[in-house]
């Protein structure tokens, strides 16, 4: 579907799950900003994760869908962090053009310790490793990755490294999670995640205000002062850094709104926008036919007393069972 541009007000709001593109006419800017609330939330409730662990797969879903979403073929975003912390891998995988996973692995005992000791910020959690971006454009095709090492003391500005050291593109990231307590229509207690970010990029028409003087092979420090001394990109920078997380994640504040507050002086247009759903890509057929490669004495040590074998996916906790005669080599 083509982007339509259209001024704030002119149409109804997003809402939740929704990916919303903008553009700053007047700051030379474009970007990408989202409030997910259901589809997440029944993402980290499916595996009902320890609220650190929740809020650090919450941001890396958050920075997948608004990468993701960009993307103008039929393929695969995966966002991926390995360290040697307590959360040592999350993983979230856009499938284009709208579909969501994600899932955290982490140890029980070094989680409780960190726990204990206080020691819950992201950087703590996730330890010492890399970031790693890897888009996936399918069959006879090759893979393209960037990896970062986790160098920041959160997602975000590990995030931010990862731009400015791959992308080339002048790039300022925020990212958001919440957890609410309200009640339902019953008057039921309950507890939600939330999660809200932006994604702006600096990308004015004359290309030379462009360069940034920390990417590999850029023409020096000359060059580089440009962009970082630029005004226009300065502002629109320093805009960015002053939305609070409860701004990103309040739902009383729509993705929309948001962008007014910040831009309405400078001209900000919004469009289409683009709805995410949470939809594992896994399937019976796909299982089985991993299962098919193994080794028969491996089928054998698989399987359980009735001769079942059962696959459950990470993703999205969905067992399937298997005969072990179904998978045995012919």
């Amino acid at each position: 579907m083509a982007e339509s541009a259209l001024k704030l007000g002119e149409v109804g709001f997003a809402g939740d799950d929704h990916v919303l593109p903008f553009q700053v006419e007047g700051l030379d800017v474009r970007g990408r900003a989202v409030q997910l609330g259901p589809m997440l939330d029944t993402i980290l409730g499916r595996h009902n994760y320890p609220a650190p662990v929740a809020r650090l797969l919450a941001e890396a879903i958050t920075l997948t869908v608004l990468l993701g979403t960009s993307l103008k073929f039929e393929g695969k975003l995966i966002v991926q962090t390995k360290g040697d912390g307590p959360v040592d891998l999350l993983v979230a995988d856009f499938a284009a053009p709208e579909n969501v996973r994600a899932y955290a692995r982490f140890d029980q005992d070094a989680l409780d310790a960190a726990i204990a000791a206080g020691a819950t910020e992201p950087h703590e959690l996730l330890g010492k490793g890399i970031l790693a971006f890897t888009i996936d454009q399918g069959a006879h095709t090759q893979r393209y990755q960037g990896i970062v090492p986790l160098d920041g003391h959160t997602l975000e500005e590990i995030a931010g490294v990862y731009f400015r050291q791959s992308e080339q593109i002048p790039t300022k990231v925020r990212l958001g999670v919440a957890e609410l307590y309200d009640r339902d229509e019953a008057g039921k207690s309950r507890h939600r995640w939330r999660a809200g970010g932006m994604v702006a990029q600096f990308l004015p028409q004359a290309p030379e205000r462009m360069r940034q003087s920390d990417l590999p092979g850029g023409d020096g420090d000359e060059v580089g002062h440009k962009i970082q001394d630029d005004d226009t990109w300065a502002e629109a920078k320093a805009m960015v850094e002053t939305i609070d997380a409860d701004e990103l994640t309040d739902p009383n504040v729509g993705t929309e709104r948001l962008l007014y507050r910040l831009f309405h002086e400078r001209g900000v247009r919004v469009y289409d926008p683009q709805q995410v759903f949470d939809r594992c890509s896994c399937s019976r057929e796909k299982l089985k036919g991993v299962l098919a490669g193994l080794s028969a004495d491996d089928i054998a040590h698989t399987a359980d007393d009735k001769g079942e074998i059962a696959v459950t996916c990470e993703f999205c906790s969905t067992t399937y069972r298997f005969e072990a005669a179904e998978v045995l080599p012919q």
